[in-house]
């Protein structure tokens, strides 16, 4: 029952952050008509006190309500997991802790969206991100809960695996809070504009200033390239990490981790190629949740 309540709750979950990312996504002007000129217009728009338009908030009105049912849902399945958990004879203490983490992340996060939904820092994206993937992680983690697949010998490069993920999904995040997006267009261009740049560039605490049409974000350069860079670095880390698993008899987790990351990459390698497309945006989060899942997985 734990397992299964577990795994109704990860779909919940995916759902959650990708309405949550639908949301995030469309406020930022991905998918709008006149796209690249509308990118970051609603920013603009409410740091000159302009309000938003009816028909914005019309088109996003379904997305965030299904989004707050399937948010309600899954809280009350980790509390349902959590009570059995503590009913059980014996007491599933393992299992016990990851639903309470569960929970903590679940309050916290429902006491963040009311608390900042006027909040136009990108640590707050940042926040609601992560967290949502790690509710996600845990609960595949309980999923599988009493099946041993971990790999003691590989933990230690699996852990880290694990943290340059989080800290790619955080700069991610980053990126497109601070509306970055449009910030440098290739590589040669990244590292030209983020050379002037200072490590304060990077604080998430610090409302993006937007300038021109298209928007740009002159402090977003350094992010961008960041992000790019770690992307690489992920690759050259997890992509032999398949091979090894696959040669230690762990077939399926290998052929997870070299799947999500060549989609991944292949997703994130599109979309510098041309427009942003919601789609492709989508995508690129739940892939990322999923990577970030399986990592966690084996670990």
């Amino acid at each position: 029952m734990l397992r299964r309540l577990a795994w109704v709750c990860v779909a919940l979950l995916l759902l959650v952050t990708s309405l949550s990312a639908y949301l995030r996504l469309s406020k930022a002007g991905l998918g709008c008509a006149d796209w690249p000129q509308c990118y970051g217009q609603s920013l603009r728009d409410l740091q000159h006190g302009v309000a938003v338009r009816a028909d914005e908030q019309t088109a996003t009105a379904a997305a965030r309500l299904v989004h707050r049912i399937a948010a309600t849902g899954a809280l009350l399945l980790v509390v349902m997991m959590l009570l059995l958990c503590v009913g059980s004879r014996p007491v599933l203490r393992k299992e016990g802790a990851l639903a309470v983490v569960l929970l903590v992340l679940a309050l916290c996060l429902a006491v963040l969206g009311r608390w900042s939904s006027d909040v136009r820092v990108p640590a707050v994206t940042m926040a609601n991100v992560l967290g949502g993937f790690a509710m996600v992680a845990l609960c595949v983690r309980l999923g599988v809960a009493g099946m041993p697949l971990q790999v003691p010998r590989l933990r230690l490069w699996v852990g880290v695996a694990l943290l340059v993920t989080i800290v790619q999904i955080a700069l991610g995040s980053l990126v497109s809070a601070s509306y970055s997006a449009l910030s440098c267009s290739s590589w040669a261009d990244c590292l030209v504009t983020a050379r002037g740049l200072e490590w304060g560039a990077l604080n998430p605490w610090r409302e993006p200033t937007l300038g021109g049409v298209p928007s740009v974000n002159p402090n977003g350069a350094l992010a961008n390239l960041l992000h790019r860079g770690l992307g690489l670095s992920l690759v050259a880390l997890v992509l032999p990490l398949s091979v090894v698993l696959l040669r230690r008899g762990r077939p399926r987790a290998a052929a997870a981790l070299f799947v999500l990351l060549v989609a991944q990459a292949a997703i994130g390698v599109a979309m510098l190629q041309g427009p942003l497309p919601m789609s492709f945006a989508l995508l690129h989060n739940l892939l990322a949740a999923t990577l970030l899942a399986t990592l966690a997985l084996i670990y």
